[in-house]
């Protein structure tokens, strides 16, 4: 279920047109959705109207406001903070597959924004409606992003398919070694399966906290998985080499490879791979896409954070923004690459003051894979992966594995490469935890001893 919304922020002028207005006004945040259902709710703070942008919606740089002096900085700030919250109660309920009214929709955002000023429906009780509340309340506390409310949506979807009688005072290991084998049954990876378990984990975590779930699974219960461990992940990056390909790669001189409907190359007469010229609009945007990704190999940035990075976001020598996913603020530095891209797109004008042509994720995962193939990003990649007790080993070109974040792994492996300490690279990527950073240095010790090896071959 998708919710169709909006949000326009807004200074509320005081006066008239025939005495005249107050030179500020109340910032206020109005939301639209379901065509015609609106609510407003004040924003906390007074702008000047001569210091205010209609366009991005935001206070126009290096101002101040009010008698109070305050930093247009600090109110944008805010102006991010309740965006994302607003969008994430409309993806709560989303997950919850419920289209809310007015009334709800104002008291689930001020429960969100921790203003609540009364008590909610009383609903019966249930595994599945403490499941909702449990995914409405740490979506809301922690600024889930979409791919987030998606997953405990589809684990909600999962456990329901495997018993929708299930019972939070009765659940016991057998019914989750049960579970553990439906997920097996829908032809997952153990990793998958992994990953469910430990988000129902946290589930029970929280249910014995808020006092619903009086069982110990969360602690006792510690089932293993073959290939679960991290030495099997393969982190599909791009080497220095390729990186540097595909960055001066020509797109306006592309061909692609005529296909048939199971991905294979059709031949010529003469056993050559057939190809056809690209439409000028193609490749267009394969340039866009590169652009794109190329930015965020050079930055660290996740496609959530590219995708609504601004003008404003960007001084001479680096970016500041506030990250989607865990909302660290992060500064990081331009280096002559990312500058090079910036000012490629400085004097093109995107909607919502972007500063890059960002497409959706989805497309943008589709045209990478297209656009790796035409520069020739084909090395055979190895993929290892279990499924129940079976290793599977799968070899594929490395375009047809690549996605948006490979473009934040490869700036962390190059980064590493280089020699810059990875207490910095942490810095500029957001990465709390060391832990996070040892896959990266595993393929970068590896990457040094094959450098290594060449001296014997001289």
């Amino acid at each position: 279920m998708q919710i169709k919304r909006n949000y326009l922020f807004f200074p509320d002028k005081e006066g008239t047109e025939a005495i005249g207005y107050k030179s500020d006004a109340k910032l206020r945040l109005r939301v639209r959705f379901d065509k015609s259902k609106i609510v407003n709710f004040n924003v906390g703070y007074r702008v000047d109207l001569k210091k205010w942008s209609t366009e991005t919606q935001r206070c126009k740089s290096g101002t101040t406001h009010s008698k109070k002096k305050i930093s247009a900085s600090e109110i944008n700030t805010e102006i991010q903070r309740l965006e994302n919250l607003a969008d994430n109660v409309f993806k709560c309920f989303e997950v919850m597959e419920y289209l809310p009214d007015e009334k709800e929709y104002r008291a689930a955002f001020n429960e969100a924004n921790g203003k609540s000023t009364g008590k909610e429906p009383e609903r019966a009780q249930t595994f599945f409606t403490i499941f909702d509340e449990f995914t409405r309340t740490m979506g809301w506390q922690n600024s889930w992003t979409s791919a987030t409310f998606t997953k405990f949506s589809s684990i909600r979807k999962h456990l329901f398919s495997f018993d929708p009688k299930l019972d939070l005072k009765t659940l016991n290991e057998e019914q989750m070694q049960l579970f553990v084998a439906h997920l097996h049954k829908e032809d997952m990876r153990n990793t998958t399966i992994a990953k469910n378990v430990a988000f129902v984990k946290w589930f029970l975590r929280w249910a014995n906290a808020k006092g619903y779930y009086p069982g110990n699974l969360h602690m006792v219960w510690k089932p293993k998985f073959k290939g679960t461990d991290g030495n099997q992940k393969e982190v599909i990056h791009l080497t220095w080499n390729e990186l540097m390909s595909l960055y001066n790669f020509d797109f306006s001189q592309a061909r692609m490879k005529v296909k048939d409907i199971n991905g294979r190359p059709i031949l010529t007469v003469s056993g050559n791979p057939k190809e056809i010229d690209l439409t000028d609009e193609s490749k267009k945007m394969l340039g866009y896409v590169r652009d794109v990704f190329c930015f965020c190999c050079f930055t660290s940035l996740r496609y959530s954070d590219v995708a609504k990075l601004s003008r404003s976001d960007v001084r001479d020598t680096f970016i500041s923004i506030v990250t989607q996913k865990t909302t660290d603020g992060l500064k990081i530095e331009l280096n002559k690459y990312s500058k090079a891209i910036l000012d490629k797109y400085k004097d093109v004008h995107f909607p919502k003051n972007k500063v890059l042509p960002v497409i959706s994720n989805q497309k943008m995962n589709d045209r990478l894979k297209e656009m790796g193939e035409i520069a020739g990003i084909n090395e055979d990649q190895r993929i290892v992966y279990f499924k129940g007790n079976e290793r599977i080993e799968e070899v594929h070109p490395k375009y047809n594995l690549l996605t948006t974040h490979c473009g934040r792994r490869t700036f962390i492996v190059n980064a590493l490469f280089l020699g810059i300490p990875a207490e910095v690279v942490m810095r500029w990527t957001g990465h709390s935890d060391y832990k996070a950073m040892k896959p990266y240095i595993k393929i970068v010790d590896l990457l040094k001893e094959q450098e290594m090896n060449k001296f014997n071959q001289v």
